[in-house]
């Protein structure tokens, strides 16, 4: 018998909104190749091998690649026990199956999910994490990273990244193979191929936009979900505000390094207090997470 859906809230606005993304990114994929395969007609079997195989590589392996770089690894109940009892918790509150655990040593007070599906999910949380959050706060927190999986944007997000990802790799190929041999003039194939990296940055340019508006949605969603199975919206507003606090305290040197991995983080990790990251960041403000929580606290009082 196939498991039902879990406890976790259902977000249509985020299932309408993970559609929506998800088309206008195919849409721009298609518009995108077809460009490619116009300016460089010789080429066009190395184009779709290439694009192709890169895809099946995103969808398939972007997920391990992330938990790596992140240094997420793996721990055993006996290894980590009160994460894996927080973890034992969450699955039974939401009907869930059991996603992998893993630490990541680093003094970043953080936490991630990765998986294209909830057999193949990850919940990691940081050293740092764990050394600051008091035992509901914690519950609060990857309760939220729970209901990504749960909610399967985590995967929509890895596929929905791999645009920008293909428009900077194709660009530099054409660049490196395709403009030694193209000519001058009123060669149509030669002024399509000048025209790929203005393409390429149109293209990454509208697919970071689109990626980072459900980015900042889904985020919100989290939150609202994970308040609503624990019942503790409190709990994880305090866990927002510590780790937001702790932020400041943590070196630039290992903030940096973790900026990266922003949009599958609990908290985005900034260098600079000022940093123009935060123009475009994968997350909502503290303000309107903490806002939202206490809106959801009040209605779970009356």
């Amino acid at each position: 018998m196939p498991r039902a859906r879990s406890r976790y809230a259902p977000d249509r606005g985020l299932t309408g909104r993970m559609v929506t993304t998800m088309f206008l990114i195919g849409l721009l994929y298609v518009v995108f190749v077809g460009v490619l395969l116009a300016a460089l007609r010789g080429s066009w079997p190395i184009i779709l091998i290439i694009t192709g195989g890169l895809f099946v590589a995103q969808f398939w392996f972007s997920d391990r690649i992330a938990a790596y770089g992140m240094g997420a690894r793996e721990v055993t109940p006996e290894q980590a026990p009160e994460l894996h009892g927080t973890i034992d918790r969450i699955c039974a509150l939401a009907d869930m199956p059991k996603p992998k655990v893993a630490i990541a040593e680093s003094d970043v007070p953080n936490a991630f999910a990765t998986g294209r599906s909830k057999k193949t999910a990850l919940v990691c949380a940081t050293t740092g994490l764990l050394r600051r959050l008091e035992p509901e706060e914690l519950e609060g927190v990857l309760a939220h990273e729970m209901s990504h999986v749960a909610h399967r944007d985590v995967a929509v997000m890895t596929i929905a990244s791999f645009l920008g990802v293909l428009a900077g790799i194709i660009t530099r190929i054409a660049l490196w193979g395709g403009f030694a041999r193209s000519r001058p003039g009123n060669d149509p194939a030669g002024i399509l191929l000048l025209l790929i990296p203005l393409i390429s940055a149109v293209v990454y340019a509208i697919s970071f936009l689109l990626t980072r508006l459900l980015s900042r949605y889904r985020e919100l969603s989290a939150d609202r979900a994970a308040a609503l199975l624990t019942g503790r919206p409190s709990a994880l507003a305090s866990a927002l505000t510590k780790v937001s606090g702790q932020m400041a305290r943590i070196p630039t040197e290992d903030l940096r390094k973790a900026e990266p991995y922003n949009a599958f983080y609990f908290m985005p990790a900034f260098s600079a207090k000022e940093s123009m990251g935060r123009l475009f960041s994968s997350h909502p403000t503290l303000e309107q997470r903490l806002d939202q929580l206490s809106r959801i606290s009040t209605d779970l009082s009356r």
